[in-house]
């Protein structure tokens, strides 16, 4: 009789268990699909920036190209595109390389539209590699013509801690306070580049070299070969499907930072 009783109430737990597993199997089954709809989205959204990303990586670099060879209005046209695109490090590049073309012109509307056009690629920078490259640029671009505040507002914050460009920003401010006349200011700021143990040689040069000639009494001289000695490499290069090179903090002289 025991074994019956057992046997039924098996039966029943069994019963009870299959009830209960009919219930669930759609909720189970509706946590399985959408599991799989977001993974499958996710690896989707992954392809389609890559693709974008693909993309624009060789654009940026046909437009390299184009300008090596002397096509600039072709360069011109594809960089025009580039920014235009998600990419958000290439938007930043081709919007870098833009402000440049504008600056060759060097009337002063086409200073005001490579600074209008180096600030949106510093406010859609991917991180602040690209974007104190982009404030930088701004921030040379205006360096002999501007008032002296706007300038220092330019450079101030590239000079913090952390900030990839902060001894080419106090370089450039140091120039700027040695063309507006306070050579002590000027001074000061060598000083500080001189003895950074994170400034690169070329740097630390120039700031010795810009302290004889304080010292000297030859400052003077030095506002007319500013830009030259702010004089930097060419914009960062990129190959078709890879990253932009140049993204890490600069360890080596790259004289006074991105043109």
């Amino acid at each position: 009789m025991t074994d019956l009783f057992e046997e039924v109430e098996e039966q029943l737990r069994s019963d009870r268990y299959r009830t209960l597993a009919r219930r669930a199997a759609p909720w189970v089954i509706a946590v399985a699909a959408a599991a799989l709809v977001a993974t499958l989205a996710v690896w989707g959204w992954k392809q389609y920036n890559q693709q974008i990303t693909d993309k624009a990586s060789e654009q940026y670099s046909a437009a390299l190209t184009a300008a090596v060879q002397g096509d600039s209005a072709k360069a011109e046209q594809i960089w025009t595109e580039v920014s235009k695109s998600q990419a958000k490090a290439y938007r930043t590049l081709a919007l870098m390389q833009l402000g440049g073309v504008k600056l060759a012109g060097g009337k002063p509307e086409d200073v005001k539209a490579a600074v209008a056009l180096f600030d949106q690629a510093a406010s859609g920078a991917p991180d602040d590699i690209l974007g104190d490259a982009a404030r930088l640029k701004s921030a040379f671009a205006i360096l002999d013509t501007a008032p002296f505040a706007e300038v220092e507002g330019r450079l101030a914050p590239l000079m913090k801690d952390g900030h990839p460009y902060r001894v080419q920003a106090r370089e450039a401010l140091a120039f700027a306070k040695l063309m507006k006349g306070d050579t002590a200011g000027a001074k000061s700021d060598f000083v500080v580049i001189s003895q950074s143990l994170d400034a690169p040689d070329g740097a630390r040069q120039r700031a010795k070299a810009a302290m004889d000639l304080i010292d000297t009494g030859s400052a003077k001289a030095v506002p007319a070969t500013v830009k030259a000695a702010l004089a930097i490499p060419p914009p960062m290069l990129v190959g078709p499907g890879g990253l932009p090179m140049g993204l890490a903090p600069p360890e080596q002289d790259q004289a006074s930072g991105p043109q």
